[in-house]
């Protein structure tokens, strides 16, 4: 048991849409906002007392302080996606592949200049930063999952990824700054 009271392989994460935190399990890609069963109920207290207590904001600002990029995505997800639901859909049933199709038409009209990823995200992303046009505010190394982090520091500030395939679907993923 860690200092946490989590079980073994248990994290603490903070949740981007609601800067909150979550238990998440980086090998099942599990996440819940109670806590695991077998958890230590009085150390978790304790932890999340001095971690995350109400007096200075949450343990984000005492980070250190790295290299931080803004960038918003469109997130279109699947039946595999860790959670195969969303704010429009209570239950996702479409393949990979169909997602896949439906990201790369999407591409297309924000390469084509018809439309851009924040209004189109308003309407199809299955992500809650939907209503924010997509858009995830300033995060550093360690704050996203892995392949989704790594495009995003890949690009230049106005630059938009192909498809990326994380545990949670498929994206296109636009630095903004």
């Amino acid at each position: 048991m860690s200092e946490t009271g989590l079980p073994p392989s248990w994290e603490i994460r903070i949740s981007k849409s609601r800067g909150i935190p979550y238990y998440f399990h980086p090998q099942t890609q599990e996440s819940r906002w109670d806590s695991p069963p077998g958890t230590d109920s009085e150390k978790l207290k304790a932890y999340m007392a001095t971690k995350f207590s109400s007096s200075g904001g949450s343990d984000q600002n005492s980070k250190p302080q790295g290299e931080k990029i803004r960038a918003a995505h469109l997130l279109v997800k699947h039946e595999g996606s860790r959670r195969p639901s969303s704010w429009k859909d209570s239950e996702i049933t479409r393949t990979k592949d169909e997602a896949r199709d439906i990201l790369r038409g999407h591409e297309q009209r924000i390469r084509a200049g018809e439309i851009t990823l924040a209004d189109l995200a308003k309407t199809e992303s299955d992500c809650s930063s939907a209503r924010k046009g997509g858009d995830l505010g300033y995060f550093g190394r360690g704050d996203m999952q892995k392949e989704f982090e790594d495009a995003a520091f890949g690009l230049s500030p106005g630059e938009m990824s192909g498809i990326v395939e994380t545990a949670s679907g498929l994206h296109l993923i636009e630095r903004i700054s």
